[in-house]
């Protein structure tokens, strides 16, 4: 099994309604890297809906957003060949989500995520994501994660 990536965040701000770990009412996604690709399974519940049966587009968004950002992390530290979770940590936000909405995603079917890095500098990762249900790609994006400054990171830390 591949390492989970938001397992490596820092233990105090793991708290995005996405994949941190800590927020009691967030989806706590769970991002795998195996070197070349991050994937993510997860299985929409009921009032996840935006019409009967269809998966609402935001909360598409929001699993492309927060896997994307993980892939990107994972990426760049493969790319200064550190452990994920090493000191100093690497942390990315998203500058960047455009979301193609492909066709209907069905409600009741597992979602498979794949993303690959397209573009990769130490500061910044364009990510490419496709949203698979029921083997079918239903939705796809392009994401630009960038990486926390570790000064800024300690300001954020500071006013918590």
């Amino acid at each position: 099994m591949a390492p989970v990536i938001q397992d490596t965040y820092p233990e105090d701000i793991s708290i995005c309604f996405g994949c941190g770990r800590n927020n009691p009412k967030g989806w706590h996604i769970r991002s795998e890297w195996d070197g070349t690709e991050g994937t993510l399974r997860f299985t929409p519940e009921a009032h996840h809906t935006a019409y009967p049966g269809i998966v609402y587009g935001g909360l598409i968004a929001g699993l492309i957003d927060c896997h994307s950002v993980g892939t990107a992390v994972a990426a760049m530290y493969q790319a200064e060949n550190r452990p994920m979770g090493s000191q100093p940590p690497i942390l990315c936000v998203t500058a960047n989500l455009n979301v193609t909405y492909i066709k209907p995603t069905p409600l009741g079917n597992e979602l498979f995520l794949r993303a690959r890095i397209k573009e990769l500098t130490p500061k910044k990762a364009i990510v490419h994501c496709s949203l698979y249900a029921g083997g079918d790609e239903c939705d796809r994006a392009e994401v630009v994660a960038v990486r926390v400054p570790p000064d800024r990171l300690k300001q954020v830390k500071e006013t918590r």
